[in-house]
């Protein structure tokens, strides 16, 4: 069985890390039913990722820094439309791919203690994402 459903999410005019992990157990609470599987978390978007990391105790802003500190926001890349340093946005995805495929068991998310599934969004120019969740099972 394959069921999918698209996201809308808002990030703001911020680069942010968004956590997921709700929205994506409300959705297998539908469509796994309790059965063993497979969901895929997909952004069909060239400047955003998922990244599987611990929110809220800094992590989230460590990874933000850690970009930053890869692929500054300055003049240096070739794709120069949009914001200053954009073209770094179309490089991130090469570093947080803009995909992750995660166990189901017993229809629930297999994640370890403090892993949460998340949108990193580095894009000032876009606030609005979508997020593909399908689960296969």
């Amino acid at each position: 069985m394959f069921t999918t459903r698209i996201l809308n999410v808002t990030t703001g005019s911020d680069e942010t890390v968004a956590d997921l992990t709700q929205e994506c157990e409300r959705f297998l609470e539908q469509a796994a039913r309790g059965r063993d599987g497979l969901l895929n978390v997909f952004v069909p978007h060239a400047t955003a990722g998922i990244a599987i990391l611990e929110t809220g105790a800094g992590s989230d802003s460590d990874l933000l820094a850690a970009l930053h500190h890869l692929l500054p926001a300055d003049d240096r890349w070739q794709h120069r439309h949009g914001t200053p340093g954009h073209g770094r946005d179309h490089v991130l995805p090469a570093l947080v791919p803009p995909h992750a495929t995660l166990p189901v068991i017993g229809g629930r998310l297999e994640l370890g203690t403090w892993q949460s599934v998340c949108l990193v969004d580095t894009n000032k120019d876009n606030p609005d994402r979508q997020v593909r969740l399908s689960f296969l099972g």
